[in-house]
């Protein structure tokens, strides 16, 4: 029978972490029920900080002495989690943009080369079938490839073939050989859990960036247990950490997925309901007529972004011309409005902009804007695509006194940061991917 009585938990906030508020570390301490769900928590917070709820908010586990983190599922207590956490360790609430992203894009995930099942297919596999293999107790893919395993007790690496089944996580003692006599069982999946490793280099002498930790459940912080990988690459790691995830919580993860009370529902433990918000609810619109209509050519969205802001130009010069202050000129609205959105993160370092975009999961067109560390005049587009992250310049232009922003040397402009931002999430124009997810943070 679990206990009744609310527990004190402390969680500390994503700013925290990056030293961008609170430096002295302060956390919030909430008190949660025994019975109490991650995806409950995240709820309450979320009500708790005013921001809207996408369904993409996490708790993250976090060790800082190991250099550990994970995100919570949905369906685990907290309390349970908490039990197992040493003193030193904490909870984070941030965004998660990639928890259920495999779902949607699950070849993304799973390369042909890694899955068996994938090969054995030809790579013709439907992506329902692809994931329904998975979840399936009875048939599912083997993940296979080669990692780097890290001595017990020592900071040398070896580089060894590994197999991933329902079953365990298996290395070959002889190349790639899979014959049973070969195979030696690491780890199992039923009490361990997968952890992104965010200072291996520094801590473990990791050969690359990619590392990633098997941690069973009951162990505190012996790192002597700790079963430390790396991979070659990101999209290697993220296969590895998503399938084990899979096999270990099968229909559950699927279930937490689809949940309707993920979607739109009040949180269990508390009567105030949580407002919810489309990601793909911005259209480019026109309202030249009597009402207005939907753009559907991306072509027209372009010419329409233009012809508005050569209209904001042309009231700019007349306002001018009247005496009254232009808001354009440096020190108007126009050049200070962007401070006051979530996406805009400051003067934060590029090492720091690739951290945060890697904390909150690497999906197509996650973004933020940052101020250039080189340039006071220039910001910086920092985006996500294809688990890579990219930068791009954001350019001041000067016509006729008007000042106004563009991203592609001036061939299409904007009166402020804001209107560059939204003709992006609705225009790729010269990016790789539109504007989607905005890594953000916020105060408790």
């Amino acid at each position: 029978v679990q206990e009744t009585n609310p527990v004190s938990l402390t969680f500390q906030l994503t700013q925290n972490e990056s030293g961008l508020l609170c430096e002295d570390g302060a956390g919030n301490v909430v008190e949660v029920p025994a019975d109490m769900r991650a995806r409950d928590v995240c709820q309450f917070l979320v009500y708790r900080s005013h921001c809207l709820d996408d369904n993409s908010w996490s708790l993250v586990e976090h060790h800082p002495l190991l250099g550990l983190e994970r995100c919570l599922e949905d369906h685990e207590l907290v309390v349970q989690v908490q039990a197992s956490m040493p003193s030193d360790s904490k909870f984070l609430f941030r965004k998660n943009y990639d928890k259920y992203e495999f779902f949607r894009n699950p070849l993304n995930f799973f390369p042909e080369q890694m899955v068996a099942w994938c090969q054995e297919s030809n790579g013709s596999i439907p992506h329902s079938q692809l994931l329904q293999n998975f979840l399936n107790s009875s048939s599912c893919p083997e993940v296979h490839g080669f990692l780097y395993l890290k001595a017990s007790g020592r900071k040398s690496w070896k580089r060894l073939s590994m197999f991933l089944r329902r079953s365990g996580l298996y290395y070959s003692t002889k190349g790639s050989s899979k014959e049973p006599r070969h195979l030696r069982l690491l780890s199992d999946l039923e009490d361990s859990s997968v952890f992104t490793v965010t200072t291996g280099r520094k801590l473990h002498n990791a050969p690359a960036d990619y590392t990633f930790c098997i941690k069973p459940s009951k162990v505190r912080s012996e790192c002597k247990e700790l079963r430390m990988l790396c991979a070659e690459d990101e999209q290697s790691r993220t296969c590895w950490m998503t399938a084990f995830r899979l096999l270990k919580y099968g229909i559950l993860l699927d279930q937490n997925y689809k949940s309707p009370q993920q979607r739109m529902s009040p949180v269990p433990h508390f009567s105030t309901p949580v407002r919810s918000v489309s990601e793909n609810s911005l259209v480019a619109m026109d309202f030249s007529g009597r009402t207005g209509r939907v753009i559907e050519n991306p072509l027209e969205a372009v010419s329409a972004a233009v012809e508005e802001g050569q209209t904001w130009r042309k009231r700019g010069q007349r306002m001018k011309a009247l005496g009254s202050p232009s808001p354009f000129q440096p020190s108007s609205l126009s050049s200070v409005i962007h401070r006051t959105q979530l996406w805009f993160r400051g003067r934060i370092r590029r090492e720091e902009s690739h951290k945060m975009i890697m904390q909150q999961g690497q999906v197509d067109g996650l973004f933020l804007l940052r101020d250039c560390q080189s340039n006071p005049k220039v910001f910086v587009l920092t985006l996500c695509h294809h688990q890579k992250i990219r930068h791009f310049q954001i350019l001041p232009c000067e016509e006729e006194g008007q000042m106004s922003f563009s991203l592609d040397d001036g061939s299409t402009k904007f009166t402020d940061l804001i209107h560059l931002v939204e003709f992006y999430q609705l225009n790729r124009g010269v990016l790789p991917c539109k504007l989607k997810h905005p890594c953000t943070v916020v105060a408790l």
